[in-house]
Formats: C-alpha cells, sequence, structure tokens
C-alpha cells in the first residue's frame, strides 16, 4: 500500500507532498467515522450493562485520537522530506524531546486515568455521582481526556481524568439504585409526637417513589415501612427523621420537596405544634 500510494504523488515537490498527506488525511478521517458508526450502531443494538456501554463509548472516543495519530506517523515516516526532518530531530535534539515530554505528561496521565477508570468501574457512563456540593449529576461521557457530568441544570461539568481518578467520588448506583432517603421535620416542642410520627409514615408510602424495603421477617413482626425517630430535643423545637427508601435516586430531592410539603399541610389540618422560635432577651 505503501508503494502504491507514493507511486501516485510525486513526493520529491510541494504539491506532489500536499496532495499525498490530504489523501491520507482524507483516507484517515473517512476510516475513523466508518469504525465510530459501527461502534454506535453496536451500542444502539445490543443490550450492555453499563459497565459495557462505557467500555464501548470509551474506545469509540478512542477511535479518532489514535487514527490521527497513526495518519501523522504515517505520512511523517513515509514522506522522504518529513523523515529526514524527523530523524534529525529526535537523534539530536533531547532538550526538545524532554519538553515535548513534559508538555504531553497532563495530557498522558488523563489518558492512563481514563483508562483506569473504565477498567476498575469507580462509575460509568449514566451513573448518579457527586464529588461535593456543587459538582454532581450524571455521567454522559467518559472521553481520553476528560469525563463529562450532566447536572441537574443541564449544564455540563468537564472535569479531566487525572483529577476525578484521585477524587473521592460518591457513586448512588453503582451496585443498587436503591437509596435511603433522610427526611427531616421539626416540631414544636409540646408536639405530639405519635400524631407527627404517624402523619409522616402514612404521607410516605403515598409518593409513587417510595418502596417497601422490608425483610420477609419485619413483615410479619409488622415493622413499620417508613421508620421515624426522634433525633434530638432542642429548648423550641424536637428533631424528628424519616428514614424513607427510594427505588430512583435521581428523583430524591423531589421527593423530599413532596413529602416536606404534604406532611406541612397535615400537620397544619390536624393541628400538630410546629416550632415556634426562642429568643432568649438579656438585660444590661
Amino acid at each position: 500500500m505503501d508503494k502504491l500510494l507514493t507511486y501516485q504523488f510525486n513526493l520529491s515537490s510541494i504539491w506532489g507532498i500536499i496532495g499525498y498527506v490530504l489523501l491520507v488525511t482524507f483516507v484517515t478521517w473517512v476510516l475513523s467515522r466508518i469504525i465510530r458508526a459501527v461502534i454506535v450502531q453496536i451500542i444502539k443494538r445490543r443490550k450492555t450493562d453499563r459497565f459495557g456501554k462505557t467500555s464501548i463509548l470509551f474506545l469509540r472516543n478512542s477511535v479518532k485520537f489514535f487514527l490521527g495519530l497513526f495518519g501523522i506517523v504515517y505520512i511523517i515516516m513515509t514522506v522522504p522530506a518529513f523523515r529526514s526532518k524527523a530523524t534529525l530531530i529526535f537523534s539530536g535534539a533531547g532538550i526538545l524531546a524532554a519538553i515535548i515530554g513534559f508538555a504531553a505528561q497532563a495530557a498522558l496521565s488523563n489518558l492512563i486515568a481514563g483508562a483506569f477508570i473504565v477498567i476498575f468501574r469507580p462509575f460509568r457512563v449514566g451513573d448518579y455521582i457527586r464529588l461535593d456540593d456543587t459538582r454532581m449529576g450524571i455521567v454522559e461521557d467518559i472521553t481520553l481526556r476528560h469525563t463529562v457530568i450532566n447536572n441537574f441544570e443541564n449544564k455540563r461539568l468537564i472535569i479531566p481524568n487525572s483529577v476525578i481518578s484521585t477524587d473521592s467520588v460518591l457513586n448512588h448506583t453503582i451496585e443498587d439504585s436503591h437509596v435511603l432517603s433522610f427526611n427531616n421535620f421539626k416540631l414544636g416542642i409540646k408536639a405530639n409526637i405519635d400524631l407527627a410520627r404517624k402523619i409522616i409514615q402514612e404521607e410516605a408510602i403515598k409518593l409513587p417513589t417510595v418502596i417497601d424495603f422490608r425483610t420477609p421477617e419485619q413483615i410479619i413482626a409488622d415493622k413499620e415501612q417508613v421508620d421515624v425517630r426522634v433525633i434530638d430535643i432542642h429548648q423550641d423545637h424536637i428533631h424528628m427523621r424519616a428514614y424513607v427508601w427510594l427505588n430512583e435516586p435521581f428523583q430524591e430531592f423531589k421527593t423530599k420537596c413532596a413529602l416536606k410539603e404534604a406532611v406541612h399541610k397535615r400537620f397544619l389540618a390536624e393541628g400538630v405544634q410546629l416550632p415556634i422560635p426562642f429568643h432568649k432577651v438579656i438585660k444590661v
């Protein structure tokens, strides 16, 4: 193939070199498009789990990079003018090679970190992850350089792989999509705790995302589906917490809001005392 291409172009002239470079670039681009299109079709047709989909997407992102790199190396090695200059540069310019290597260090670390993410699976495409209070969302893509996270405002967080691979990540869906949601409520200091607990439990099980996560033994023992506990008692309020199991972690925030609204309305309707701010006045 090398001889066939070089025979078609006069690589000793500038126009021959330009035509040869354009042809190799076009062939590499077409080949990359074909391979990536095939990978996309595989993703659409095959029922793969999140790990399988993540691996295929990472492979698709790698194809363009490595084929482009192969095209550049191929052009340098087959064009005599480029090959002679490349040999001169890499054989006599050790300092330049060191500078290039230092500059490529960040890119290489991102590439290796991306490969480790795909291999060891701390998170996958489609997982709901949280790095901190401001960086959270659904993993949308894992490229050679960075990980793309779609937050709940439909904005994309672009995080380098070398950064996210060394950070602590809270993964809500890595093994089990069920989540235990903590829902806090404040009651007046003289409120009827038993009535408040009953209202919270009744309103919680009405929500469509709330599930019964009790074991058969707990059901036989008639254990409540939603556990509501008194966490603490302060001077001006009672702190209660409901432990609610959900089948969809992406709906946790909406479920919390719906439960708080429903419980507050029931508290008002049934006369459950709400907390009154306590102010201590000091006379000077």
